[in-house]
């Protein structure tokens, strides 16, 4: 069992702030065209104090499941507790699924209410949500749902505080978080408060927040690493949380943080990177950060327009950091923390240490973390005090992820070295073998095409087939130069030959790639060919395109377009 002081779980650290620091502002949210909404600790604890009281007077036994259907904002958070003030458990959906999804999380948790928030799609979202389930809207929330539902302002107005220090035990659950697996309909993983308050704690001693820091609250907080960074980082420490509005105010919502502590997943710093390249071509910028002084104006000009001059900590996880983008941000005096965990150990498995470097690993095990290597299969194991309590209404599949003596079955292939550091070479099922009887493991040679400044994501596959083929998706801007500009589609044909060249000479023989293939159909969360941490499903890609490859190896061509 989890052992942790009683003073650490998330409510008593909420109790904590409304008692030594009432009047400091907790969090910042965008209210749009450009106002902001502030809520000091003292009204965070106010309004959650009116909505646990609301939500204990429907009567509902104790432990049961509460649902929040939104996109990050001061509410979802301000949700969360009120749901455990109230002595419920929490169900974050992610704001992007599909109705199929929703429906079938709500069911599956056997949900008694759901929070409609700030959404983008909520009209397809809708045929999801039971028609008799009750309902509470958000200032933010789509004007259909502030119509159909009571508001969050009209229930806390009318509603008294909860009074008191309403106390949750280290040892009862506190939220199911389902899982974005890449195959397979979502698990719900259990965890409980004590496994929060272990996981935060050990994850400080690696990470250095503070009651000073800001941070960008801008991935799902559905997602565990936000959820655990973000929520559980501001409960403990105290630090100010800053909102994203939406995707055309990121770089203005990013400006008005300054972010000390920022995480991204490699699509998006691939994404920075490639803003600061459309700005300043790749071969001038490194000219100019190799010129003494003015490479040192340069950095700084270039973090101060990302909006991350004042970051002292950057991380990035839920898909390997390619190394070529890890040493372009040293370059610019950044060094990314690359992070490695699962929903199933609320993300708390390994980071490489600042200071050093470790790129191309994941870094040690976090204190009190031990990890180990299958020899049979290569899987790596681990186990620590924030492993979850199992996967709700599924004690087969829960017993399933367990070896014998009680260590959690990533699915990741891995070696750890000498000095303890953890490197991960792919999936135990990601792998495939070739027509020659080669295994082949995509994620590295992944890692290598994802870096061509015109690729957003891509997947290499090709089961059975005598070479893999690496399948790519292009960036926005470029899908929409190339569309109906021959002589750009044949400039970026020519790029991507070149790419596919030199990728091929750092492999080994049966690794290398037969030919690039573009895809013109975006990869998106709608059409459910990505999670909503970007990490894409194979088996998708699998539906969609696997019919065409025996056509594509037998073409002879390096580079070919595929017309969806």
């Amino acid at each position: 069992m989890t052992q942790v002081a009683p003073e650490l779980l998330a409510l008593q650290r909420l109790y904590h702030w409304e008692k030594t620091d009432p009047k400091r502002v907790a969090l910042t949210q965008p209210m749009g065209a450009g106002a902001v909404q502030d809520f000091t600790w003292a009204e965070v604890a106010d309004q959650v104090r009116r909505m646990a009281a609301h939500l204990q007077s429907q009567g509902w036994e104790p432990g049961s499941k509460v649902a929040i259907l939104s996109k990050n904002c001061a509410w979802w958070m301000m949700s969360d507790l009120a749901i455990w003030m109230a002595g419920h458990v929490s169900v974050p959906l992610y704001p992007t699924l599909a109705p199929e999804t929703v429906r079938q999380i709500l069911t599956h948790s056997e949900a008694k209410a759901c929070f409609i928030g700030k959404l983008d799609g909520w009209e397809g979202m809708k045929p999801g949500v039971p028609a008799d389930m009750p309902c509470i809207s958000y200032a933010l929330s789509p004007l259909d749902a502030i119509k159909s539902y009571e508001g969050w302002e009209a229930i806390c107005g009318r509603t008294p505080p909860l009074q008191g220090e309403p106390t949750r035990r280290a040892d009862e659950i506190a939220t199911l978080i389902y899982t974005s697996g890449t195959t397979g309909l979502p698990k719900g993983v259990m965890h409980s408060f004590g496994n929060f308050a272990w996981a935060i704690d050990a994850g400080l001693k690696r990470i250095p927040l503070s009651g000073d820091d800001r941070m960008l609250s801008y991935l799902p907080l559905a997602h565990v690493v936000e959820r655990m960074l973000v929520e559980h980082g501001w409960l403990r420490t105290g630090m100010h949380i800053f909102f994203a509005e939406s995707l055309d105010t990121f770089a203005a919502d990013l400006q008005r943080a300054r972010p000390t502590v920022f995480f991204s997943v490699p699509r998006l710093w691939v994404k920075f990177q490639q803003g600061v390249h459309a700005k300043m071509p790749p071969a001038k910028l490194n000219r100019l950060l190799g010129i003494p002084i003015l490479g040192g104006i340069v950095r700084r000009k270039v973090m101060k327009a990302l909006g991350l001059d004042q970051c002292k900590f950057a991380a990035g996880g839920a898909a390997p950091m390619p190394m070529a983008l890890l040493q372009w941000y040293s370059q610019l005096g950044l060094n990314i923390n690359e992070g490695y965990g699962m929903t199933e150990n609320l993300a708390l498995s390994h980071i490489t240490e600042p200071g050093k470097n470790q790129q191309g690993t994941v870094g040690p095990t976090y204190d009190g973390v031990q990890h180990r290597i299958d020899p049979d299969t290569g899987e790596v194991q681990m186990r620590s005090q924030a492993l979850m309590q199992g996967y709700y209404k599924e004690p087969e599949k829960s017993r399933e992820s367990f070896t014998e003596d009680g260590w959690l079955k990533t699915g990741d292939k891995g070696t750890i070295d000498k000095q303890g550091l953890l490197r991960i070479t792919g999936r135990v099922k990601d792998l495939f073998k070739t027509g020659k009887g080669k295994y082949v493991a995509p994620a590295p040679i992944e890692d290598k095409l994802v870096m061509h400044e015109a690729v957003e994501a891509c997947v290499v596959t090709g089961a059975n087939l005598g070479q893999p083929l690496g399948i790519v998706m292009l960036n926005a801007d470029t899908a929409a130069r190339v569309v109906n500009d021959a002589a750009a589609r044949t400039e970026l044909e020519a790029s991507l030959a070149s790419h596919l060249k030199a990728i091929n000479a750092t492999l080994d023989p049966h690794e290398q790639l037969q030919c690039i293939v573009v895809v013109t159909t975006a990869w998106t969360v709608d059409n459910d060919i990505i999670t909503p941490t970007f990490k894409v499903k194979r088996n998708r890609i699998e539906d969609l395109y696997a019919r065409y490859y025996d056509t594509w190896e037998s073409s002879g061509k390096r580079v070919i377009w595929q017309k969806d």
